[in-house]
């Protein structure tokens, strides 16, 4: 199964959720992110969070959704608001697409330990669903049935 994480700018919660699929699903899931306007840098704090659990941060860029025009995903999932409210490209036009909206850490301003709190926050919920996508064997469903799955892992929270 493959999957597009995006989010507007993509450095920091596609990013998030790319490393933590491909960490927990041992090859079962081909995770890959990309944004409608990418800054270009991945967050440093994504990278720092992301090693403290000891999920691989190699590879980790921010990248444009052009960039996959010839990888089809099975599944898209908009992680922000903004993206979601975004028309994609034709390209994406066979693909499963559902809304998994997460808070975004890195636009939060407080202490280290505020940050630390939000990031490690953000992380646990994109764990918990990719979790139950495994547990729900996502990987194994299609059409409408991998829409509704890939929802309800959001509807049931």
């Amino acid at each position: 199964m493959k999957i597009l994480y995006i989010c507007t700018h993509n450095r920091c919660r596609s990013i998030l959720s790319e490393a933590v699929t491909n960490y927990l699903s041992q090859g079962r899931i081909d995770a890959r992110s990309a944004g409608s306007q990418p800054s270009g840098e991945v967050h440093p704090l994504s990278l720092k969070y992301l090693a403290e659990r000891g999920i691989s941060t190699e590879g980790l860029k921010s990248q444009s959704w052009d960039d996959f025009e010839s990888w089809t995903p099975d599944l898209v999932v908009t992680v922000c608001d903004s993206a979601a409210g975004e028309a994609c490209p034709i390209w994406l036009g066979e693909s499963t697409k559902v809304h998994w909206g997460l808070e975004d850490p890195s636009k939060l301003e407080g202490s280290e330990e505020e940050l630390a709190r939000a990031f490690h926050q953000t992380i646990d919920a994109i764990q918990a669903r990719v979790e139950k996508m495994l547990e729900l064997e996502l990987d194994k469903k299609h059409g409408s049935d991998l829409r509704d799955a890939a929802q309800a892992l959001v509807q049931g929270e």
